[in-house]
């Protein structure tokens, strides 16, 4: 496996998705699939376990942003995030990202039995992405201007080499 790896499962009520190891451009493809996949068979409700992500890319971030915009457009949809470390904290409030996603709320339904949820999960195999899709990258990228419009800046060079890249393939 090519890419960091997915635990999944079901309980409560939430779809209840696991990363292990970092959050990145290659982790992100698998993750947002399978939360689309979630999403077309009804499911609206999604917690992303962190307890085991030690860092995050912007590609993630931009994942986890245009996800939490797509969840919230559905009814009753909601993205939360759990075991969320200090540096990811960090992260995602430098990026504005927490006015988007739940971070560690402490009223959740599954607060308190997170070990036991953790252990009904089962691995997530998708196929790790070849060729790392540049308008994958792209969107990302977008989403984190579209949640902040502090990030444009931040972001502006990366978007015109992806653009470019986008346009020439």
């Amino acid at each position: 496996m090519d890419y960091d790896a997915l635990d999944v499962g079901t309980t409560d009520g939430f779809v209840w998705i696991r990363i292990k190891g970092k959050g990145s451009f290659s982790t992100s493809p698998p993750l947002k699939g399978f939360i689309e996949s979630s999403l077309e068979s009804g499911e609206t409700q999604f917690v992303i376990d962190l307890g085991d992500c030690p860092a995050m890319d912007s590609t993630f971030m931009g994942t986890l942003a245009g996800l939490a915009m797509r969840i919230s457009r559905t009814a009753g949809g909601r993205l939360q995030l759990n075991g969320v470390c200090e540096r990811n904290r960090q992260s995602l409030q430098d990026l504005g990202l927490e006015a988007l996603l739940e971070i560690d709320p402490a009223d959740s339904e599954w607060c308190g039995h997170v070990e036991d949820v953790r252990g009904t999960l089962e691995s997530f195999s998708a196929e790790a992405p070849g060729n790392l899709d540049a308008a994958h990258i792209l969107e990302a990228h977008r989403k984190l201007c579209e949640a902040s419009e502090e990030n444009a800046g931040k972001f502006s060079a990366v978007l015109d080499v992806l653009e470019k890249r986008a346009v020439g393939e």
